[in-house]
């Protein structure tokens, strides 16, 4: 059932100014007409009381179209995210399962994380788009972080093509889908029946944030959305003609709706390097341009534009249930709405192409735990880092925290042990490390996994539990001595925990088995000694302002 577009109890109009549907929109009496105006009955009182209930309600609705229309969210090649309140039955809501709560990363007060997933799912858009059945995967992916005091947001994209772990995680009916070690993050969601929850919980294992809330959109609200703010502007630095997303646009400044839209959101081989690296900018710019543009003054102001958007947005809006209502929605789109555009900073997270495959990437560190650890622990990617002062990370994400010990020193090695060798040489992105945990504290492999990859140890993947062990150790291959030494410096472990494995080949990587006397830096984290937070973005960081008109698709 449609919801009122406000609420003005007993007395209020039961169906709100509309002129998409015909209904006018009520205007302003003239003093004038007022004074011709028949004598309200009930004397001078009902005549005030009358008055101040308009103006009431006048201020109610400049309070939800103020507040929600300029929150919108379009997340490329089939990404949206869009809060308005009045369709409450277009939302689709899902609940999710997320494990253990222990295992999750801590949250900072007040502070919002908002995943959107833009999903590549061709539904309802035909073969002329590619394959119309096809199981809709985390196309684009964008983390929005809003900061605790409202003053600031930070949007990361992730790229499809990372190379990332992904948890077990369940469906809602509660049916358990097996973990991979080693992915594209775009299979985290579709692949193997996985839903939005296996997203969510891929992200938090991978960037350490703990994330609030998730909204998934696909294809069409690109087409819908931006047809219905009248179009977005967008800027093309040179001529694109590009035959797999239809994008065909002369150099310059285009406003850009429907069809036109999502090709240009899409498009990838004729700017740029051709890859999934060049499309984000272009995403971050008609995010930008869409922002602006529900924030105008002509969106604002325009009745039928604002019914028309409510209903598109609504419509293309899959949520999680803790926000599977218009009240919660109008709550969220308040708090973005206190955001400037020019305070809200895009950014890509830092990676590098996979070694083992050229068409994939792997994160690029430290650079890419600097950036986890600023956006965890609410740090702004706006305001000037210089002078900044660090402030203690207590409720910063667990896997930033490991990134101020890459030097960490290790025990003192035994004479001649396997830890003189530490000091060689190792490129901890190239090497496969698996974790096993046998603490027998569940949780604590994919933990250790997570450090590792802050690291730089890329490629560190969980693999089965094995029985209960006392000590902790890390078995090589032939050849591998230096690595696992490396491997045991970076841990704190004593030169006594490498060992050679004769049963692992050439081709093998580490083993690393958690034991009860793990330290806690290893399995439990460094909770009590927090690392401070970074005051400063890693340096060559590409990122855009949210009013930067200038942005252009080269």
């Amino acid at each position: 059932m449609q919801q009122d577009i406000h609420d003005g109890g007993p007395g209020a109009d039961r169906h709100p100014a509309d002129p998409a549907r015909g209904i006018p929109v009520p205007r302003r009496q003239t003093p004038a007409e007022a004074a011709s105006e028949p004598p309200h009955p009930g004397g001078r009182a009902a005549r005030r009381r009358a008055v101040t209930a308009r103006r009431a309600r006048r201020r109610r609705v400049l309070k939800w179209t103020g507040g929600l229309a300029a929150f919108a969210l379009v997340a490329g090649c089939g990404g949206a995210y869009y809060a308005y309140q009045h369709f409450n039955n277009n939302i689709t809501a899902v609940k999710v399962q997320l494990g253990d709560e222990a295992e999750r990363p801590k949250p900072v007060d007040d502070a919002l994380n908002i995943l959107v997933i833009g999903t590549d799912s061709r539904e309802g858009l035909g073969r002329e788009y590619g394959d119309e059945g096809s199981t809709g995967h985390a196309d684009t992916t964008l983390l929005f972080h809003i900061a605790k005091d409202r003053s600031n947001a930070t949007a990361l994209s992730i790229p499809r093509d990372l190379m990332v772990p992904v948890p077990e995680c369940r469906t809602p009916d509660g049916k358990a889908i097996p973990g991979t070690a080693r992915t594209m993050f775009n299979n985290s969601l579709g692949q193997e029946g996985r839903d939005p929850g296996c997203t969510w919980k891929t992200v938090e294992k991978v960037t350490g944030i703990r994330v609030d809330h998730f909204v998934m959109v696909n294809f069409d609200a690109v087409k819908t959305l931006s047809t219905a703010v009248g179009g977005v502007e967008v800027c093309a630095a040179k001529d694109i003609n590009d035959p797999d997303s239809h994008l065909r646009m002369s150099k310059g400044r285009h406003v850009v709706q429907g069809d036109e839209a999502l090709a240009f959101v899409r498009t990838r081989h004729a700017v740029g390097l051709g890859g999934d690296l060049t499309r984000i900018p272009l995403q971050q710019q008609f995010i930008g341009s869409m922002i602006r543009s529900i924030k105008s003054s002509d969106t604002l102001t325009n009745p039928a534009k604002l019914w028309k958007l409510a209903d598109s947005a609504t419509k293309a809006l899959t949520v999680d249930s803790g926000i599977g209502s218009v009240d919660r929605l109008k709550d969220l789109a308040l708090d973005l709405s206190k955001v400037d555009a020019g305070k809200i900073t895009f950014a890509t997270v830092p990676v590098l192409d996979d070694p083992a495959d050229e068409n994939r990437l792997v994160l690029k560190q430290p650079d890419a735990a600097q950036l986890f650890s600023m956006v965890g622990g609410d740090r702004s990617l706006t305001g000037p880092a210089a002078g900044a002062p660090e402030t203690p990370a207590a409720s910063a994400p667990a896997a930033p925290a490991a990134t101020s010990a890459p030097d960490a020193p290790a025990a003192p090695a035994a004479p001649g042990g396997a830890a003189s060798t530490a000091a060689a040489p190792v490129d901890a992105k190239d090497l496969r490390v698996t974790v096993r945990n046998g603490t027998g504290t569940p949780g604590q492999a994919q933990q250790t996994v997570d450090r590792l990859v802050a690291k730089g140890y890329a490629r560190a993947a969980t693999a089965a539990n094995v029985p209960a062990a006392a000590t902790t150790s890390i078995a090589h291959p032939a050849g591998k001595a230096a690595e696992a030494a490396a491997l045991a410096t970076a841990l704190g472990l004593p030169a006594g925990a490498v060992k050679a494995d004769p049963k692992l080949g050439a081709r093998d990587g580490l083993v690393l088995v958690l034991g009860k006397d793990a330290p806690a830096s290893t399995a439990a984290g460094a909770a009590a000694t927090p690392a401070p937070v970074p005051s400063e973005a890693p340096k060559d960081l590409q990122r855009v302002q949210g009013d930067d008109i200038d942005a252009c698709a080269k």
